[in-house]
Order: C-alpha cells, then sequence, then structure tokens
C-alpha cells in the first residue's frame, strides 16, 4: 500500500499536504450537498466557509531519491529508446545509400562493360580491316615480287648467257695466251738450256789439257752433279773413250772449269731439271787425225 502511495505520488507529481487538501475540500463540498437535500426550511443559512490553512510537508529524501532514480531511469529508457531508434534509422540510411552505392556501382560496371564490349567491338572491327588492309598489301607486294624476280631470273638469264659467251670467249682467249706462253716459255727454256750446255761445253773445252794419245773421233760422256751456285760435287765417266788418258783429260777439264757461276741465275726448276745431275758428251773438235 505504501509503495502504491508512494508511486501515486510519484507519478502525479503533486505535494501530499495539496492532496490532503483537496481531499477536505471534496468531502465538505458533498456534505453541503447532503445537507441541503436534507434540510426543509426554505431558506439556508450561508455559512462562511471555513479557511484551511495548508502547510507544505518535506518530502521524503528517499522517496525524492527514488523518484529522481525512476525518472533517471525513464530518460535513460528514452535516451536509449531514441539512441536505438536513431542507430535503427542510421543502419536504413546507410542500407539504403549501400542500396544505391551497389544499385549505382552495378549502373556503372554494367555501363563500363557496354563501353567495354562495344570498345571491343570497334577494335575488333579495326583490326580486322587492317587485316584485310595488311593482306591486299602484302599480297600487291607478293604479286610486284614475283614479277620482279621473274623479272630478275630473266635478266639473270640472259646475263648468264652473255657471261658464258663471255667467259667461252675468255677461257679461249686463256688457253691460247697460255699455249703461246707456253711455247714461249719452252723455247725460252730450250734456249736456256742449250746456252746454258754450250757455255758449260765451251768452258771444259777451255780448261781441257789435250794428251798425246788423243785422235780426232774420240770422245767421253761424262756425268755432272752440280749444286745450284754452279759448283760441281762430282764427276763420272758412263761411256768411255777407249783411251784412259783422254778420260781422265776431260774430267779433270770438268774440275777445273768449275764451279759455273752463269748458271746461278737460272730459274731452280730448269736447273733441277736439267743440271742437277745431267750428262756432258765431251768431242772437242781440235783433235789430230
Amino acid at each position: 500500500m505504501k509503495n502504491s502511495f508512494n508511486n501515486l505520488i510519484i507519478y502525479n507529481g503533486y505535494p501530499l499536504s495539496v492532496v490532503i487538501a483537496v481531499t477536505f475540500h471534496v468531502g465538505v463540498l458533498l456534505s453541503l450537498l447532503y445537507l441541503q437535500v436534507d434540510s426543509k426550511a426554505e431558506t439556508m443559512e450561508i455559512v462562511p466557509a471555513a479557511v484551511i490553512k495548508s502547510l507544505f510537508i518535506d518530502e521524503n529524501p528517499q522517496v525524492v531519491n527514488q523518484r529522481n532514480a525512476e525518472r533517471r531511469r525513464v530518460e535513460t529508457l528514452e535516451q536509449q529508446k531514441a539512441a536505438r531508434e536513431a542507430e535503427a534509422r542510421r543502419q536504413r540510411e546507410a542500407a539504403e545509400s549501400k542500396r544505391q552505392s551497389e544499385e549505382q556501382a552495378k549502373a556503372l560496371a554494367e555501363q563500363r562493360e557496354r563501353e567495354r564490349q562495344q570498345a571491343a567491338l570497334r577494335e575488333k572491327a579495326e583490326v580486322e580491316r587492317q587485316l584485310a588492309e595488311q593482306k591486299r598489301i602484302d599480297r600487291e607486294a607478293e604479286e610486284r615480287r614475283l614479277r620482279e624476280l621473274a623479272e630478275a631470273r630473266r635478266q639473270q638469264e640472259s646475263e648468264n648467257q652473255r657471261q658464258q659467251q663471255l667467259d667461252e670467249q675468255r677461257r679461249r682467249d686463256q688457253q691460247a695466251a697460255a699455249e703461246a706462253a707456253a711455247a714461249e716459255a719452252a723455247r725460252t727454256e730450250f734456249e736456256l738450256i742449250q746456252s746454258a750446255m754450250g757455255l758449260i761445253q765451251e768452258l771444259v773445252q777451255e780448261n781441257w789439257s789435250r794428251p798425246p794419245s788423243a785422235r780426232n773421233g774420240m770422245q767421253t760422256v761424262l756425268r755432272i752433279i752440280m749444286l745450284p751456285t754452279g759448283e760441281v760435287t762430282d764427276v763420272a765417266i758412263t761411256q768411255s773413250s777407249n783411251d784412259p788418258a783422254f778420260d781422265r783429260a776431260a774430267e779433270s777439264a770438268v774440275f777445273r772449269a768449275a764451279p759455273f757461276r752463269e748458271l746461278g741465275g737460272l730459274p731452280i726448276k730448269i736447273f733441277n731439271e736439267n743440271f742437277r745431275s745431267f750428262s756432258l758428251t765431251f768431242k772437242p773438235e781440235d783433235l789430230l787425225n
């Protein structure tokens, strides 16, 4: 009961003295009405209303604290409710903003995808056009290259024929020149050999001492071995004259005539083939009958 009364005071918000005064006045008013109904007097004496003095009674601190605590709790609940509503509103707004952002992002992505596809189609068309153009250029270049190749082949064949003719003419000229040179060389070589052989014959005869037994028509064949400097390293009689004195005189004449310095100017090929080892027929012309 006390708790209900305290709650009544807290929820209504009126002081206790005011409640008592109001109750008292209501009771007096009801009494007057009752007396007026039961009275048979024609007139009613008006009784001045009693003056009631009300006093303010100090409230219980515990009640005040409880009321304040309850008010704070209510305010806290209202604040929490307002916070929850604000949070819910914020979340709804965030969800709506997120949804709009997602829709905008989706629309932007779809727009970009369409633009990308259109760009890809344009790029594909451009690539196909460039490929077709490049094929046309390559085909024309290949046709031009084939024509140039055919023309070059024709010119090359013509040039080859002309070159073959020139080569054949040059070959004939070279062959003729080689034959002429060979003939000239052979003639020159023969002349050199004959000249060198005549020189050796002459020098040997100049250095020959005629023995008393020498007679006209006598001859001996000598095998002479010589160095490129013209020095004689060996002399051998390969065919005797049947006169030992004549043979020895011819052999001695060769050694006295050596070295044959004039042979040092011969080409080494001619020397090796004709004078490194050669036969000399010694047949003096100033013999007695």
